[in-house]
């Protein structure tokens, strides 16, 4: 635990970020120009979108303003707003190679689940989190501040927003550290202590269905979070093997929200259709409020959502470092794109759903960085993704 207050960009507070449109990248008019002329380039030589890289997805003129941004996630404030992707013009197929392209010049994809999804539905599925193998993502209910269970960078890109509510939120790690410290020291201690969380069904193979990692970590002068708290209070009532939380840890879990939920701690984002958020999964927690879908579909809140691997991210301690490189998909092959059934996705029919899932699914077992975008990744972090450093 640092001794005094963290210093640097990524410390901030929402009340002074919000009376600034800094951390907002609007597309200009060239910038969509070059972004729809890779698209053309991508569907004329009929790459399937997973094939796809930085390389051949090529944005001269766009790719130091995303190297810029790029900086600015894992150097600096640790978040940006993308604003201004016409999602309405393009077919869903083509919003996916859009997403998939210019998020591949941020960092490397990685699988989301043990079904190997590459890009991931957040929208209400109707159903509830009674069933272990739901997501709070995959609900409408409010979400507390949290981070992603294992990737570097998470991107939210949105193609529809609700009738009422869902608004994102997000806060800096280093500034709740500082606020918490300030307040009770001894309690902010505690929070430098494992935690154990439940993994929902993701497991793998030899692995528990639960496990614990600390909060707050301090390694190499940076400071990271990891925070889940639907998934302590899981572990805590589906397993009564795992030690139960002491009255330091749920005082000091309080604090930690009380503190979070600060307004002028927090940053509220008001998303738009054709907006993508990027963060920095372990400077910067998230969250979102309750929402309500109308019965239209363009009133029903949908992002999707990418994780992403950044091998020259933030130094990382043992405990923290496997939960950059996603979740190891099951099965032995990646799935092939249902053409017909694309081309009902792209025309709006309720096969949608499925067919999005089966364009950016992976079911191999060559790492979780996937089949076959793992080709582009360094071949140093090739080396640690081992078998026993795939995933929690």
């Amino acid at each position: 635990m640092p001794d005094g207050d963290i210093s640097g960009p990524h410390v901030w507070y929402g009340s002074e970020m919000a009376q600034s449109d800094e951390w907002i990248h609007e597309f200009s008019e060239s910038d969509i120009a070059e972004i729809d002329t890779a698209l053309r380039q991508c569907t004329a030589r009929g790459l399937d979108t997973l094939n796809i890289t930085p390389e051949e997805f090529s944005l001269p003129g766009l790719t130091p303003q995303l190297l810029s941004l790029r900086n600015e996630i894992l150097r600096g404030r640790g978040f940006v707003l993308l604003r201004g992707l016409p999602v309405e013009h393009w077919s869903r197929q083509q919003v996916l190679t859009v997403y998939w392209g210019l998020a591949c010049h941020i960092g490397y994809p990685l699988s989301q689940n043990v079904n190997g999804h590459m890009i991931d539905h957040v929208h209400d599925s109707g159903r509830t989190l009674a069933d272990c193998e739901v997501r709070a993502y995959q609900t409408s209910i409010r979400m507390s501040y949290h981070t992603d269970m294992a990737c570097d960078v998470v991107g939210l890109l949105c193609l529809s927003t609700s009738e009422h509510g869902g608004l994102s939120t997000i806060v800096s790690g280093a500034t709740l550290f500082n606020e918490i410290r300030r307040r009770d020291p001894e309690l902010c201690e505690v929070l430098f202590e494992p935690f154990w969380f439940d993994r929902r069904a993701e497991i793998p193979e030899g692995k528990l269905p639960y496990f614990p990692i600390p909060l707050f970590n301090y390694f190499g002068g940076t400071l990271s979070v990891v925070y889940s708290p639907i998934y302590i209070e899981s572990a805590q009532q589906r397993f009564p093997e795992v030690p139960r939380l002491t009255d330091r840890q749920k005082t000091a879990l309080e604090l930690l929200e009380r503190t979070a939920n600060n307004p002028s701690i927090s940053l509220a984002m008001d998303f738009k259709p054709g907006d993508i958020q990027l963060i920095n999964n372990f400077t910067t927690m998230h969250a979102r409020t309750a929402f309500k879908d109308g019965t239209k579909s363009d009133a029903k809140r949908h992002l999707l959502r990418i994780w992403l691997c950044v091998p020259d991210g933030l130094p990382s301690p043992e405990s923290t470092r496997t939960r950059r490189l996603g979740c190891t998909p099951t099965g032995t092959r990646p799935q092939k794109l249902n053409r017909a059934r694309a081309a009902e996705f792209s025309s709006g029919t309720s096969a949608g759903a499925d067919v999005l899932t089966n364009i950016t699914s992976l079911k191999g077992k060559r790492g979780a960085l996937g089949t076959p975008f793992s080709r582009g990744i360094p071949s140093a972090f090739q080396e640690f993704n081992h078998e026993k450093h795939r995933t929690l």
